[in-house]
């Protein structure tokens, strides 16, 4: 009796929602599930394309599996860890995406039955992060180097890399004419791999095949003032002056007064600020250069002063523009026109305005430091440019992973079958449960060539088992998913490679993914955030409606007379 008056202890606030235990873990790997589900049909060079609709009227095509996941709203904060392993993976090594969300996916997909049946999480943990230890040692050792190879060997071997990558995606159809497009530009800007040395451009019209590289800098012609079109449009080897300074007219900043005793004195003032402005366009022609560029703008005076001494000027130059014309040509840029010295212009082999489609491009091109490349990107449409910029974006970061780390294994599904192998026969040595759960993580990395067997519309039963019986022989290790015959074959043999590091990364970052997800055994839902908006939503509203319903004098009614 005493027991049922004992008071309730009331640890939450009133309306807190917690979701614990067994159904917690299980209703987080539905919502993962679902995830991946959405990203699913997207995998390899039969994948779809998702068309992203959002609030803001956008429209994005896409089968790139960290811009969908970004362009997906999702508000379930387990799911969102899904989101942020394709984030990181795409910062990391840029391709592999949609696997990385994939595998985290089905690692939790073959968590749940021994979820449900009562084992505990961390006995599955464990053995999770045992077989991913084993199967990152196994993609080491079954990696092959590109390391010793003469330049063009190593050319050609990164441009297999590359058009792997490029295969699923939608300017797959040229990936050789892109690949060694890539594999050129990363070439170009040698060690220093910042990725902003490596411009896109983009211009709307012409075919894919129209795209281009510049072995230096181009960029749109920047706004132009009366007297452009008297500069000379083309240079030999001629010196550029790079500038952060306006060269025009300007009014006082603040609010000057002068006060005159004499009208002729205004002359004078007006002759200064003349004075001024022509000072700096004297300096600059003085400097010996043949090209001004200036992050700021450059007035019409400047610019017919220019044109009057057969120079070439740009104002408004973006920053990064400006600086990758910097690291090109060997420049300082300048905040001031004093002391121009020699050493700090920049230099070129051949400075050139060119036609691109509608758009007009200042290219620079033969530069000394030569550690910079522009791609020009042509298409039909502003969405097909956009997904092709995406797609090379993913090739270049996986040519410079290729030339850092210079270790490559089968793709295909290829390296995946072959850790399935390993791990299967591996877990047969282990006496106990975790026999189950190794097992079950070499299962769930077979999902990579099923998808890419449902994806082209093979059986992939039929293929799944002609892999396990080629790689249990012992002389299949490299074989994968043939796309073309709906067979198998010889990954390696067929150049269907991609950088080792994109599959530690992602097995890696799957596996700490699902490791995360069924660690976690309640959630608590604070019910504050929720009721401070409905308060705020409230008070705007009560805000904007306080005046009386039929116009006339506020207040509590009429007042009596």
């Amino acid at each position: 009796m005493a027991a049922m008056l004992q008071p309730q202890i009331i640890l939450l606030k009133e309306g807190t929602d917690t979701a614990q235990g067994k159904a917690q873990v299980v209703s987080n790997i539905n919502a993962c599930t679902a995830v991946a589900d959405s990203v699913r049909s997207t995998l390899g060079p039969r994948g779809m394309d998702k068309l992203i609709h959002d609030d803001k009227g956008n429209t994005t095509i896409s089968n790139d599996g960290a811009t969908i996941m970004k362009l997906l709203d999702i508000v379930h904060p387990a799911a969102k860890i899904l989101v942020d392993i394709a984030k990181s993976q795409d910062s990391e090594v840029g391709d592999g995406t949609t696997t990385v969300v994939l595998l985290a996916g089905e690692f939790l997909k073959e968590a749940k039955p021994f979820i449900e049946d009562g084992v505990h999480s961390q006995n599955l943990i464990r053995s999770y992060r045992t077989a991913s230890r084993l199967a990152i040692d196994k993609i080491k050792e079954l990696a092959v180097s590109i390391e010793g190879k003469s330049l063009e060997e190593k050319k050609t071997l990164l441009a297999r890399c590359a058009a792997t990558t490029l295969s699923s995606k939608l300017i797959g159809g040229e990936k050789e004419f892109f690949a060694s497009m890539v594999v050129d530009a990363v070439l170009a800007i040698g060690i220093d791999d910042r990725l902003n040395l490596i411009g896109i451009k983009k211009v709307p019209g012409g075919n894919m095949r129209d795209s281009f590289l510049v072995n230096g800098v181009a960029f749109k012609k920047t706004f132009s003032y009366a007297g452009f079109e008297q500069q000379p449009k083309k240079f030999v080897k001629p010196k550029i002056l790079l500038l952060n300074i306006e060269l025009e007219l300007k009014s006082e900043k603040e609010n000057a007064e002068i006060r005159l005793s004499d009208p002729s004195q205004y002359q004078s003032i007006v002759d200064a600020e003349w004075n001024i402005i022509y000072d700096k366009l004297d300096k600059c022609v003085q400097s010996g250069a043949k090209i001004v560029l200036s992050r700021l703008a450059i007035g019409d005076l400047g610019t017919q002063y220019f044109a009057d001494r057969d120079i070439f000027c740009a104002g408004r130059v973006t920053e990064e523009d400006l600086q990758r014309v910097a690291a090109a040509t060997g420049g300082t840029v300048q905040t001031s026109v004093n002391n121009v010295i020699d050493e700090v212009l920049g230099s070129c082999e051949l400075f050139e305005e060119r036609q691109v489609g509608n758009e007009r491009f200042n290219i620079f091109s033969g530069c000394p430091s030569g550690q910079t490349a522009t791609i020009v990107l042509r298409g039909g449409s502003d969405q097909f440019i956009d997904e092709a910029e995406r797609s090379l974006h993913d090739a270049i970061m996986i040519v410079r992973r290729a030339v850092k780390n210079s270790t490559v294994v089968a793709g295909g599904g290829a390296i995946d079958m072959e850790i399935s192998r390993y791990l299967r026969q591996h877990a047969r040595t282990i006496a106990g449960k975790s026999q189950l759960f190794i097992n079950s993580y070499a299962k769930a990395l077979e999902v990579i060539p099923r998808q890419l067997c449902d994806n082209a519309g093979f059986d992939a039963t039929d293929v799944l088992n002609k892999l396990r019986q080629k790689h249990a022989s012992g002389e299949g290790a490299n074989y994968g998913v043939d796309i073309n015959t709906g067979g198998i074959a010889d990954s390696f043999a067929n150049f269907v490679w991609e950088p080792s590091v994109v599959k530690i990364n992602a097995i890696n970052a799957a596996t700490e993914a699902a490791c995360l997800i069924l660690s976690v055994d309640e959630t608590v839902k604070n019910p504050k955030s929720e009721s401070a908006q409905g308060e705020a939503a409230a008070s705007a509203m009560a805000g904007r409606g306080r005046g009386p319903p039929f116009g006339g004098r506020g207040g509590r009614g009429m007042r009596r007379r």
